[in-house]
């Protein structure tokens, strides 16, 4: 090859690498590629969102905290309803027990007064001969009037739950009874209840009226069943 061939070879070779760089295949500076962040900034980015996630997990601990504060309040605050309402109910309970237990004795003072009216009619018997057939008469009227009365009354304190108290002919029961007065009887026995003086009476099983009864104490010998008077309950109602 002689020098005019090799500087035209020459010429061309440099008008080929003076060309005009080829087009771009990204038509659009937004369709191309982001660069790729350095490790710096990737560790700085790192660190932000470790610190954001541990503030939001202290917070999400603080909000929890705070509902189970008041989940406590709000279970401490129904217990206590609870008891209050609890406490509520058996002092009503007892209220109308006690009112119940009132009305009852109040009946049964009624209920004396009747039985004593009953048993003084029955009784009667009129002196002298003027008008002692009237009045005989009218006091078994009244008898019976009263006598019919009672009954009812009996039959009505029975639908309650109220039951007479055997006494009579029986032991002396110091929790049940009142020994009013004591007799000596050598033919029965010591601590026996010889009369009844007010009858008592049950309510569902329970005392509601302890008798008043007169106990019999032979002469001669302490009987350790008859009680002395501070083992004797008061009366009541």
């Amino acid at each position: 090859m002689d020098d005019a061939e090799k500087d035209a070879l020459a010429a061309r070779f440099r008008a080929y690498l003076d060309l005009p760089p080829a087009p771009s295949l990204w038509s659009d500076a937004e369709d191309q590629p982001a660069a790729a962040p350095d490790l710096f900034s990737l560790l700085g980015e790192v660190a932000a969102l470790k610190n954001e996630v541990k503030l939001e997990s202290r917070q999400l601990k603080g909000a929890l905290d705070e509902f189970r504060d008041l989940f406590d309040a709000l279970k401490t605050a129904h217990e206590r309803l609870a008891d209050e309402q609890q406490r509520r109910r058996e002092q009503d309970r007892a209220a109308q027990a006690r009112e119940r237990k009132d009305l009852l004795l109040e009946l049964l003072e009624l209920r004396d007064r009747l039985q004593a009216g009953h048993g003084g009619a029955a009784g009667y018997r009129p002196r002298g001969l003027l008008g002692r057939h009237q009045a005989r008469t009218f006091a078994t009227a009244m008898a019976q009037g009263l006598a019919m009365n009672l009954r009812r009354l009996d039959e009505t304190l029975a639908r309650r739950g109220v039951q007479p108290l055997p006494a009579l002919g029986r032991p002396f029961d110091p929790h049940r009874m009142h020994a009013a007065e004591v007799e000596s009887d050598p033919a029965r026995s010591a601590g026996e209840v010889l009369r009844e003086l007010r009858a008592g009476f049950l309510l569902d099983g329970e005392l509601l009226r302890p008798a008043e009864v007169v106990v019999n104490r032979p002469d001669g010998a302490p009987d350790p069943s008859t009680p002395e008077p501070a083992d004797i309950p008061p009366a009541t109602g």
